[in-house]
């Protein structure tokens, strides 16, 4: 273990829990997620692997809880080196009746709390003169269309402009800034899909690599755009979808 530290947000459990996991066995991680009981389990699963852990629950939407969040990360693990964006919510309405308060909600986590969280941490880095990393995590619909999830998919597409302006701002100091776009991924945000074996069936078939992603898939990417092997990588964005994006019918 080293003492270097990493805050992944959302990692309560699905893909960031994957995430924050896979990052233990090099950093010292601040396990986020509003849910501060998932939080804690993450932190401890982590704990009793070996690795060094807090749980620093919080709602990334919130200027005051991110500035808690990180505060309370460097405090208790040392400077950031590593962010991980993941929180992430969405909800399902056609969108005449999608109400102005989902179109927040979602917008404010999905979008609002990776730049919160971005700048809050970005700044502590410059200033320690840290050359670290920032992962947004964005999705497959950041540039594929469909019904009944416009808040999200805008979300997400944002995540994509804010993920290259950022990085482009931040070369100058050393900072990568990058971002995946998760496909269908075994995850609580596909429970309905995973309910379902003749759906989730249907889902395997569409993609071309002949499965759902898990969050270890999404994981191991996100390890490397943290490691020194991307460290001439910025404002890329990775599929890490099995080629759904492949698939003309979807």
């Amino acid at each position: 273990m080293t003492e270097r530290a990493a805050l992944v947000t959302g990692a309560g459990g699905g893909i960031g829990r994957g995430i924050a996991l896979e990052l233990a066995g090099d950093y010292a991680i601040a396990v986020n997620d509003i849910d501060e009981e998932s939080a804690r389990e993450t932190a401890a699963e982590i704990r009793d692997d070996g690795g060094k852990a807090v749980a620093v629950p919080g709602d990334v939407a919130d200027s005051e809880a991110v500035e808690a969040i990180v505060a309370e990360t460097a405090s208790e693990l040392g400077p950031i080196e590593v962010l991980v964006n993941n929180a992430g919510i969405e909800t399902v309405y056609p969108f005449v009746e999608l109400p102005e308060a989902d179109w927040d909600r979602v917008l404010d986590v999905n979008l609002k709390g990776q730049f919160l969280l971005s700048q809050a941490v970005v700044e502590r880095m410059i200033a320690d003169g840290i050359e670290g990393a920032v992962v947004n995590v964005s999705s497959y619909h950041d540039t594929v269309p469909r019904t009944e999830k416009i808040h999200y998919d805008v979300s997400k597409a944002g995540v994509k402009m804010l993920t290259k302006d950022i990085a482009l701002e931040l070369a100058e100091f050393g900072i990568n800034v990058n971002c995946v776009a998760p496909g269908v991924i075994e995850s609580p945000m596909n429970a309905e899909i995973l309910a379902s074996e003749e759906r989730r069936q249907a889902m395997d078939d569409r993609v071309p690599w002949g499965r759902m992603g898990t969050p270890e898939d999404v994981a191991n990417v996100v390890a490397f755009l943290v490691s020194d092997a991307a460290s001439y990588l910025t404002g890329v964005r990775i599929p890490v979808d099995g080629g759904l994006r492949l698939d003309p019918c979807y």
